[in-house]
């Protein structure tokens, strides 16, 4: 067993014991124990009750976090004409069509959201097993097929967070970085347990949140009190 540093042994020791705290607790231990030497994430993971292999229990959405990310999103877009003027304008880094299609197949992914207009569909189509494994899809359910390109761009770069549950039902995202404000954090979080919340889908039996913690990028997690973490 790898043996911990002194700033992994003092993290744990002062996580250890302290679960199920409210959303403030919380985020000030993570706070006081980000101390990698870069601005760490505040992520956070919500397992919930359900089974993703059922297409009615399947959970996914979209959330503009009120304080951002503090993250820079590179946006890529499947566009033509006006379209294609339309994203770079809104500040998109990749535009193209064909040539987008022939670098991703290539293996060159250098982008964090990918959105497409209706009409670049059936060329999109060619990448889900690249793109769908990756969660850059472009899905309209989450709003990145759409011919509003320009909104769909600024979203992107403006704070959206797209979430998806994974296998075992878990659904995890950044939700600001250490550095910011605990009031800010704070208000993210809720904001994204709300969305998840509303997210909630039909096939879902029994308890649907059964536990939400959040950690930042080196350091250890904790438990959140679920009544804490929902939107006051």
């Amino acid at each position: 067993m790898a043996k911990l540093s002194k700033k992994q042994a003092a993290a744990r020791e002062a996580f250890a014991g302290k679960v199920n705290l409210s959303v403030e607790d919380a985020v000030k231990l993570v706070k006081d124990n980000a101390t990698a030497k870069f601005d760490e994430t505040v992520e956070i993971a919500m397992n919930l009750g359900v089974d993703p292999r059922h297409a009615d229990q399947m959970v996914r959405g979209v959330v503009t976090l009120p304080n951002g990310t503090g993250k820079h999103v590179r946006v890529a877009v499947f566009a033509r004409g006006p379209k294609a003027d339309e994203a770079k304008a809104a500040g998109a880094e990749i535009v193209g069509a064909e040539d987008l299609l022939e670098a991703i197949q290539s293996g060159k992914i250098e982008f964090d959201r990918c959105i497409a207009t209706p009409d670049m569909m059936p060329l999109v189509g060619r990448l889900g097993k690249i793109l769908g494994p990756r969660n850059l899809m472009p899905n309209p359910k989450v709003g990145t097929v759409t011919m509003d390109v320009k909104a769909a761009v600024e979203a992107a770069k403006g704070g959206e967070v797209q979430f998806k549950a994974e296998k075992a039902g878990v659904v995890h995202a950044g939700v600001g970085k250490a550095s910011f404000d605990a009031e800010k954090l704070a208000q993210n979080i809720r904001a994204f347990v709300d969305a998840v919340n509303r997210a909630k889908p039909s096939g879902a039996k029994g308890t649907y949140v059964k536990k939400v913690s959040i950690s930042s990028t080196m350091g250890p997690g904790v438990s959140l009190d679920l009544s804490s973490a929902v939107a006051q």
